[in-house]
């Protein structure tokens, strides 16, 4: 059996009606569309099927295998950028010294409905971008002699994708930030 043929849980079917939102705030989709593919979402049985809904959207597709695991990201005294489209999977450590990390969410593969994020950072700063529609949870953060600017939150329900923050942070700051708004009008002109 391979995994196209598994059951889906109600938790990948959130997630992908979560993507569907995301694309049609991106503009790839029209309202109908949504309407139409949200419905076969939320009636799929496997994971082919909720594939389906997805395959013809760019960065789209709910790719589990890919990120299955964890990723570990290190670095020490540099700077470490993750934008675009990247897999991100269930576990991401993140260990940094005395350097600059930035990872962007916003255009990022996210297979699983819920990411931990473990912190190991001594004397760095730290920015996470999230996309639209997650929320997250600080509670197992440990600030030591550290800054931590939330700018998401948890929100009144639990978004999707919804983010975990565990580990240590030391001598630091670490800044949690909603996507970017989009310039419109003259304002892309001037600034």
């Amino acid at each position: 059996m391979s995994d196209r043929d598994l059951r889906v849980s109600d938790a990948e079917r959130d997630h992908v009606l979560g993507l569907l939102q995301r694309a049609v705030g991106q503009g790839r989709l029209s309202l109908s569309e949504f309407s139409e593919r949200s419905t076969r979402a939320a009636s799929a049985v496997v994971r082919a099927e909720l594939n389906s809904v997805l395959m013809d959207i760019p960065g789209m597709v709910l790719d589990t295998a890919a990120a299955k695991g964890s990723l570990e990201l290190r670095h020490t005294g540099s700077t470490m950028h993750r934008t675009g489209r990247w897999v991100v999977p269930r576990t991401l450590v993140l260990r940094g010294n005395l350097g600059t990390s930035r990872l962007d969410f916003t255009e990022a593969m996210i297979a699983e409905p819920l990411v931990t994020v473990e912190m190991d950072s001594t004397a760095g700063s730290t920015t996470l971008v999230l996309p639209h529609g997650a929320t997250v949870n600080i509670d197992e953060l440990v600030p030591v002699m550290a800054t931590v600017i939330d700018k998401v939150g948890p929100g009144e329900h639990r978004g999707v994708p919804h983010f975990v923050l565990t580990g240590t942070l030391r001598m630091g700051t670490l800044n949690i930030l909603p996507p970017a708004r989009k310039k419109r009008g003259l304002r892309r002109f001037f600034g």
